[in-house]
């Protein structure tokens, strides 16, 4: 093809062979470091003394501290940049955490922002050798979609722990709007003090669900996580019953998400 004839924006710039390679320095990273945290880091950090509590939050300060790291790497290392706006409101009591979820990396990035936070992670990451250890340890919640499992995360909400969720239950399919699956909201009339939306952008798009790790876009891409207003579930949770109430949330979230993402 002649390069003068390819628009410019479709031309692999921006130093495009090194974020290739500092791609897969990220993948080997995360995925040594995973089986790290699992075999040496997490269970001496286990071992030493306290209550089951203080145990567990010393271990997902841990895996908050890692997550920090790699997402400092992929900056330093050319791979991305990235913004984080209202983030000191994230760690509330009882705080239910709501994001998209446009990229494979959400989850890091959002982890790495709060440093005791529980999480709704999806079932097949306990079969990853890389990453059964760590949500193992920290005592993270299976996405199994049964009902014992929303009545297990509106009980750590009750007993006011900062709850990350993604409703969507999985990556955002490129060119579609996100769709919210109604269980974070019933969830979150069960049980949270407040809902935090969290709206991540990932720009050009990458590591979505249609595309390998080695699709990298052809310049770096940029990552923002805003915080933004919180949501007071009462108001949704009147007189009306639960399956009522929880659509009732899901639409304003949804919409919520529509307009705010849109503007992104």
């Amino acid at each position: 093809m002649d390069l003068a004839a390819e628009p410019l924006n479709l031309r692999r710039s921006d130093f495009y062979a090194w974020r290739l390679i500092a791609t897969a320095l990220s993948f080997l990273l995360f995925g040594v470091g995973g089986i790290l945290l699992r075999v040496i880091v997490l269970p001496l950090l286990w071992a030493l003394p306290g209550s089951v509590s203080v145990r567990r939050r010393r271990l997902r300060a841990a895996i908050s501290k890692a997550f920090h790291l790699h997402v400092q790497f992929m900056y330093r290392t050319g791979v991305l940049t990235f913004e984080v706006t209202g983030v000191e409101r994230l760690g509330q009591p009882g705080q239910m955490v709501i994001a998209n979820h446009p990229s494979l990396i959400d989850v890091v990035f959002l982890v790495s922002q709060i440093r005791d936070a529980n999480c709704v992670v999806k079932q097949s990451l306990w079969r990853n050798p890389c990453m059964r250890g760590p949500i193992s340890h920290a005592q993270y919640i299976s996405n199994n979609g049964s009902p014992e499992m929303l009545e297990q995360a509106a009980e750590v909400l009750r007993e006011g722990q900062t709850l990350i969720v993604f409703p969507e239950g999985t990556r955002t399919t490129p060119g579609q709007a996100p769709r919210f699956h109604r269980g974070a909201s019933a969830i979150a009339l069960r049980g949270a003090r407040v809902v935090t939306p969290v709206f991540i952008s990932v720009k050009p798009t990458t590591l979505t669900k249609a595309e390998p790790w080695y699709s990298i876009p052809h310049r770096r891409m940029h990552v923002r996580l805003r915080v933004g207003n919180d949501i007071d579930p009462a108001t949704f949770n009147t007189d009306t019953p639960l399956p009522i109430a929880s659509r009732r949330l899901n639409e304003h979230l949804h919409h919520l998400y529509l307009k705010e993402l849109a503007s992104a």
